[in-house]
């Protein structure tokens, strides 16, 4: 894996990226970093560039501002403009997707395909569901104490993941920032949604891949919204066991699509 640094408006994020050709950039969900969506794309590096970034206030890439979706999209275009690279496909898992489908709505000119992997967020009019209200302000309540007690208050809320999301989260941990944490935490308890309407779904005209969620944070109308009203959305199952394979699938049915 290569270091990739870079700046956007005057923060200094990370990312990492493999192999060559065309660009597939992976965005992780909150409260992680780039190992949570390096596994989704790395196996696809034998052909493709895959690039998988530090999300702004996530692991290396510190910042404790105030965090908007538009910001984190424009940190992708950042992105793209710093390897030189006009248009890829851009992804995202949890939520990781609502940065990727904001970025799709602001800069449909430099997305070749979009994918969402258990998509959190259903938009302005009907906001997070009662348990995702639950969840994410429990998550707040933690690491707004992480700027008094440091980044280990989260190890708690790690160390309850299934065992092989654990260690991997609980590595992640020695990257991340204690201002980050707070900022990162705070943003998403906010309940901020990276579209408005399902109108803005139906706006999308760029091939679209959704890999369906099934749990409380990633809720199946959720998904069902998605495969409603984007048009052109491929839509695989909650169960599919390999994520990368069918990126992989997507990337090569859309290379050649037009736009």
């Amino acid at each position: 894996m290569r270091e990739v640094w870079f700046e956007s408006e005057g923060v200094r994020l990370f990312a990492v990226e493999d192999g060559d050709g065309r660009v597939i950039v992976m965005l992780h969900g909150g409260m992680a970093n780039h190992l949570a969506a390096l596994p989704l794309i790395a196996p696809l590096s034998l052909r493709r560039r895959v690039i998988a970034p530090d999300l702004r206030g996530s692991g290396r890439s510190w910042s404790g501002g105030l965090l908007t979706f538009d910001q984190l999209a424009g940190d992708v275009e950042a992105l793209l403009d710093h390897i030189g690279v006009d248009r890829a496909v851009v992804g995202g898992v949890s939520g990781g997707s609502g940065v990727a489908l904001r970025f799709a709505l602001r800069r449909p000119g430099r997305i070749a395909g979009l994918v969402v992997v258990r998509p959190v967020y259903a938009g302005e009019e009907l906001g997070y569901t009662e348990e995702q209200k639950t969840t994410f302000a429990m998550m707040d309540a933690v690491a707004s104490r992480a700027l008094d007690d440091g980044v280990q208050v989260l190890r708690p809320l790690y160390e309850n993941l299934p065992q092989h999301m654990r260690e991997k989260a609980l590595a992640m941990l020695e990257e991340f920032d204690a201002a980050s944490v707070v900022a990162t935490s705070r943003f998403i308890a906010s309940g901020a949604q990276p579209f408005a309407s399902a109108a803005e779904l139906r706006s999308l005209r760029i091939p679209t891949l959704m890999v369906r969620g099934d749990d409380p944070v990633h809720p199946a109308e959720v998904s069902d919204l998605y495969a409603a009203n984007i048009p052109n959305c491929t839509v695989a199952p909650a169960a599919t066991i390999d994520i990368a394979a069918a990126i992989g699938a997507f990337c090569e049915q859309s290379a050649n699509s037009p736009g």
